[in-house]
């Protein structure tokens, strides 16, 4: 037995004697595909407020999820127990879900093999960090952000680390492990002033060390930010409303791609046939100016994976190529049932949880323009920096969106600071709209967390600076 079966196995206390039989029992006549999935975790947070730690936490948690595939249907069962009983029990449950009979089944050798990349090696885990050490960097958060402005009359900053290890077996005789950590460090500001409060936030993290908030002093560059926005706010006059150009700022605006267009590539609801970009492959769906891409192999990026939850290895995934619709993401069951390529998009929240079709980092590639040249070319209209909360229909790919940063546009310059912007507006019909699209992609800090069916996976973003002709702009001012 290699040095990395027995990290694995010796993890989870089984034996691989004991996988072939679990399986053996999930894996039988009508059942076109199982698999096991073994996780255990290590929480961690640490959070300020009013210069006072207010919250210490630590968690563990360990289980496995066993699920069958039978056609269209799906049996899924997990325990926070891991023994051979519990395993053959969980196999019975998705066995029986799935309406599949008991009877033989015919299960080949599976073998321990390591990630086809190394995106993030760990040395010395997040959750390994000294609670000292955390709350002693969590001070000096909240010195530097109130000695930004005096208007800074309250800082809440906090630190939160996942030390996962997975372990995932499946009918085919593959059997794949990883050991994935994950960091985030968050800051928000409170101003006051004129009469008003304001709220500034700010973060970033990754699949990294603590020690990726110390370099460069990575870590005071959030407190200051978020103090910015904060103070920045204070002097934001209301948004005009209307229909009006929209210049979308690098990085983190990628949510917006993310939400509004990103959940309609998704192979499920294509499936399903909910998704505005249904039976659409090979179809012009954006400008030509447009290429989008969701990529997991990204090294230490929050949304990157050396394997899926499924054992894929993560890829990189051509979405739309030059506004032609390409493909979707998919995970087994949706790639099996629709006959398209494995992209390794399949993931889940925990091992209570079914894997489907989820995004990686998804964003779009940079352009020739520059921002300057985007800005020059506006007469009127938004620059939006920054966004907070939005909702998305993915049946037809409509969103509200607002924005926590953004500038008027007037006669080709950034001016004014404006507060209560919320963009309104149609995925597919906004992709058709852009106009230029700059030569300065960047990636989101690593803040992003996304939602589906109930189920939370951290994911990143990305966007060029990009001109859209027209969204509607809900303000505050007639």
């Amino acid at each position: 037995m290699s040095e990395t079966e027995k990290f694995y196995l010796e993890r989870f206390g089984v034996t691989d004697r004991e996988l072939l039989a679990a399986m053996g029992r999930v894996k039988v006549r009508d059942v076109d595909y199982a698999d096991l999935y073994f996780e255990h975790t290590v929480d961690e947070s640490i959070s300020m407020e009013e210069s006072l730690v207010k919250r210490a936490s630590k968690s563990v948690s360990q289980g496995v999820g066993v699920r069958a595939t039978a056609g269209e249907k799906t049996g899924y069962a997990y325990s926070d127990e891991i023994t051979l009983r519990q395993l053959e029990q969980a196999a019975d449950t998705a066995r029986y879900i799935a309406r599949s009979p008991a009877g033989a089944g015919s299960v080949p050798a599976i073998r321990v093999g390591r990630p086809g990349q190394d995106l993030y090696p760990v040395t010395v885990p997040a959750t390994e960090v000294a609670t000292p050490e955390k709350v002693a960097l969590l001070e000096r958060i909240d010195q530097v952000a109130r000695a930004y402005d005096p208007r800074i009359k309250n800082v809440m900053a906090s630190f939160t680390t996942e030390y996962k290890i997975v372990l995932i077996a499946n009918s085919e005789g593959e059997l794949v492990g990883d050991v994935q950590p994950l960091s985030r460090l968050q800051v928000t500001c409170i101003a006051e002033g004129n009469g008003q409060r304001q709220v500034g936030s700010f973060g970033g993290g990754g699949r990294g060390e603590y020690t990726f908030f110390l370099e460069n002093n990575r870590w005071e560059r959030y407190a200051k930010e978020a103090a910015r926005q904060a103070v920045l706010n204070l002097r934001a006059v209301d948004t005009p409303a209307g229909p009006m150009v929209v210049v979308l700022g690098s990085g983190w605006p990628g949510i917006l791609l993310h939400e509004a267009i990103g959940h309609g590539l998704e192979a499920d609801f294509n499936r399903k046939k909910t998704s505005a970009f249904t039976d659409r492959i090979g179809e012009v769906v954006a400008s030509e100016l447009c290429t989008i891409v969701d990529d997991g192999t990204l090294p230490f990026r929050r949304g990157s994976l050396n394997v899926d939850d499924e054992g894929t290895t993560t890829s990189r995934t051509v979405l739309i190529e030059k506004g032609i619709l390409k493909g979707y993401m998919t995970d087994k069951l949706n790639a099996r049932l629709m006959s398209i390529p494995l992209t390794g998009n399949g993931r889940r929240e925990s091992f209570q949880c079914i894997p489907m079709p989820r995004m990686t980092n998804t964003f779009m590639l940079p352009g020739e323009s520059t921002p300057a040249e985007i800005i020059r070319s506006v007469k009127r209209g938004l620059y939006a920096v920054y966004f907070g909360g939005g909702q998305v229909d993915i049946t037809n790919g409509k969103f509200v969106f607002s924005a926590s940063e953004a500038y008027l546009i007037e006669d080709g310059q950034v001016t004014t600071p404006v507060k209560g912007a919320t963009l309104i507006g149609s995925g597919p019909e906004i992709l058709k709209k852009v106009s230029m699209v700059g030569n300065d992609l960047q990636l989101d800090e690593g803040i992003g967390t996304c939602g589906k069916d109930g189920q939370s996976v951290p994911v990143g973003v990305g966007l060029p600076t990009t001109r859209v002709d027209e969204i509607t702009v809900g303000g505050t001012q007639a």
